[in-house]
């Protein structure tokens, strides 16, 4: 006996169907999907088959110009990968027309969901470039059943519609630096990165081969006059190469150079210090090396961050007259020297630094010291930039470049090492895209 008062079922359910899930999240004017299928090609295992077929009131267009034009003939079908669905690899299946273009001749009619050759589709190229952020492109591939070569393309086609598409307004602060990658030493395995490192947004801008200053004009020329004459803030290391090119197309800018690679300066020296002291004393007796053995981070690390024993063994090494002690109390006593407001107490306490570093007769320091001496204009030009702009941002970024390279297990041609540099690091516009599951 029915109750009163509930609402009677209905007699029939909505059937919803792949072909209109297709017609709402993915539609192509001009195109119709005739048939959605399971079924094995050619032998392999099972896939999704998408047949698409022309719009019979629909004129083709002309690939390169949009133009509707007259149709010439019909190519064999082809298949297009496309994002799969419950897992089981998908794909649109099509054969191409050719039209007869008044301007450009005989081509192939233009194809909304692919690009050229290519056998992916948009959808998919974006959905495998998104994933490929946060996995490597071999895991990737692996993942969504797909080739490596597959995840590079679409990876490429990401970065290269998203470099058509990108803005570089307001971009008043870059940082030049250079990165090493692959193996050697040699020009080839160096590459000159510059970045946009303001407050609001800190981003890849341009990557070249080599660190010289043909690599660096060619960026700033990539980047366009206007944004170089828009610049207020340029943040390097003391490399001359890019000195001189700073100097002369970005003038305008107050050019500050990196501190951490004044530390690294510091450090590089007291680690020559010790290595020189510890050979000396090695030839003289065992007892009197042992004083400088497992004390190298010790000495590289800031002193306040040294603990227990290896505080211990460090008082222990100030407390002698040892050479290394004393390069290490030079390299301590400049940390004050950013704790300067005024640039000219800063330039005050730096003449004075370099004034001991001189008589301290390590030779290391001294060389240190005489490169500080002939920066010293930019050197104080950072307590000027206070506060507007960070040279960290420079070496954050640079340590993002050095995860990159790990995770991929190192790119052996420099394109592809662009890519990926472009992809993680870039923040590039990307294409609308119905999958976004990242």
């Amino acid at each position: 006996m029915r109750q009163q008062g509930l609402i009677p079922a209905r007699k029939s359910a909505i059937q919803l169907q792949v072909k209109t899930i297709l017609n709402r999240v993915q539609r192509f004017v001009g195109f119709v999907y005739r048939e959605v299928r399971l079924e094995s090609y050619r032998g392999r295992s099972e896939s999704i088959e998408i047949l698409v077929e022309p719009h019979a009131g629909i004129r083709r267009r002309c690939s390169r110009c949009q133009r509707p034009a007259p149709g010439y003939d019909c190519l064999e079908e082809r298949r297009w990968l496309f994002v799969p669905l419950w897992g089981i690899p998908t794909y649109f299946r099509y054969a191409p027309r050719r039209v007869e273009c008044a301007e450009h001749g005989v081509v192939v009619e233009h194809i909304p969901w692919s690009d050229g050759k290519r056998p992916v589709t948009y959808t998919m190229m974006g959905f495998l470039a998104r994933w490929a952020r946060r996995l490597s492109w071999r895991e990737t591939a692996r993942a969504f059943q797909t080739s490596w070569e597959a995840v590079y393309r679409s990876v490429e086609w990401f970065v290269e519609w998203g470099l058509a598409h990108r803005r570089l307004g307001g971009v008043e602060s870059i940082g030049v630096d250079e990165i090493h990658w692959g193996r050697g030493l040699r020009a080839d395995n160096f590459l000159t990165v510059i970045y946009q490192i303001d407050a609001h947004c800190r981003r890849l801008l341009w990557v070249g081969r080599r660190r010289s200053q043909a690599t660096l004009r060619r960026g700033l020329k990539a980047l366009g006059p206007e944004v170089v004459k828009g610049l207020r803030y340029v943040c390097s290391d003391m490399w001359k190469p890019y000195l001189q090119v700073i100097a002369a197309q970005a003038g305008q800018a107050l050019h500050v150079l990196d501190r951490f690679h004044i530390t690294r300066h510091l450090n590089e020296a007291v680690d020559q210090v010790r290595r020189a002291e510890s050979t000396r004393l090695r030839a003289r007796s065992k007892s009197a090396a042992q004083r400088l053995k497992h004390m190298r981070w010790s000495l590289l690390r800031r002193g306040s961050r040294v603990r227990g024993r290896a505080r211990q063994k460090l008082n222990a090494l100030l407390a002698s007259k040892l050479a290394t002690a004393r390069a290490w109390d030079l390299k301590e006593t400049f940390r004050y020297f950013w704790h300067y407001k005024s640039p000219i107490w800063a330039g005050a306490f730096l003449d004075y630094w370099c004034y001991r570093a001189m008589r301290s007769r390590l030779e290391p320091m001294k060389k240190v010291a005489r490169m500080l001496r002939a920066h010293e204009p930019l050197i104080l030009n950072w307590f000027r930039a206070r506060g507007e702009v960070s040279t960290g941002a420079v070496e954050g970024l640079n340590n993002k470049i050095r995860v990159v390279t790990r995770r991929s297990y190192g790119f052996r041609t420099f394109g592809a090492m662009e890519i990926a540099l472009y992809h993680t690091l870039g923040r590039l516009p990307e294409p609308e895209s119905t999958h976004r599951f990242c």
